[in-house]
């Protein structure tokens, strides 16, 4: 079954041939809110959720941490959905896959893990939506596709360049359990598959209130999306 999804996912990320790469003008909008944008996970527990539940656009992100592709999106429009974040215009929620691990405990897994102990509390702090947003940038800005698994030490400092709090970062750096990486991989395949079940690639940006597939290589989408 897995070797299946990875022939069928692999196949239909080489169908986006597209860059994402573009140069936009951000949009003015209204001031931002007074608290911190928060961090969570989603309902079902497989989804990290930036952003305020009142923000007008919501959106899912299904990213593989070794996809060029979604270093792309990151690259090109990572600043822009921490600033649409932080200011409340944006919640996104951060759905990871691991097809291309050869292994369960591969590079992916070990990203996807961390990006789940990046949403859990340490003692009295917590990781804020936009920080979480950065730290997904350092991540992915970072990326060695097929190369050997992130350390404890280079995942905590690039946690602690992305402005998270020290404890959190250190949790991150112990390689603590943040989720059970199988189960995830499974559930968030399957969200994809209903999405989009042609073309179940990464990455893809989902739009949670118009109930459509973005176009992510449209260089005015992210705009569009919090204008709208």
């Amino acid at each position: 079954m897995r070797g299946f999804r990875l022939l069928a996912l692999v196949a239909a990320i080489c169908l986006l041939t597209g860059s994402a790469g573009c140069t936009r003008q951000v949009v003015g909008i209204a001031m931002p809110p007074a608290l911190a944008a928060p961090l969570a996970l989603s309902d079902d527990g497989y989804g990290v959720v930036a952003g305020f539940d009142t923000a007008p656009a919501h959106i899912e992100i299904y990213t593989e941490p070794q996809c060029r592709h979604c270093a792309d999106l990151q690259r090109d429009f990572g600043d822009d959905l921490a600033h649409y974040i932080a200011v409340g215009a944006l919640q996104v929620t951060y759905r990871p896959l691991t097809f291309m691990d050869e292994e369960y405990e591969g590079y992916s897994a070990t990203v996807a893990n961390a990006l789940f102990i990046a949403a859990e509390p340490a003692g009295p702090v917590t990781t804020t939506g936009p920080q979480f947003q950065r730290f997904v940038g350092q991540l992915w800005g970072n990326q060695d596709a097929g190369g050997q698994p992130f350390s404890g030490a280079e995942l905590r400092d690039m946690a602690l360049g992305a402005g998270l709090p020290a404890a959190v970062a250190a949790h991150i750096g112990e390689g603590r359990v943040g989720i059970d990486v199988v189960d995830m991989d499974e559930a968030n395949y399957t969200f994809l598959f209903e999405v989009d079940p042609a073309e179940a690639g990464t990455p893809t940006v989902f739009d949670l209130h118009a109930g459509e597939k973005l176009d992510i290589y449209d260089a005015n989408w992210l705009d569009e999306l919090v204008a709208s």
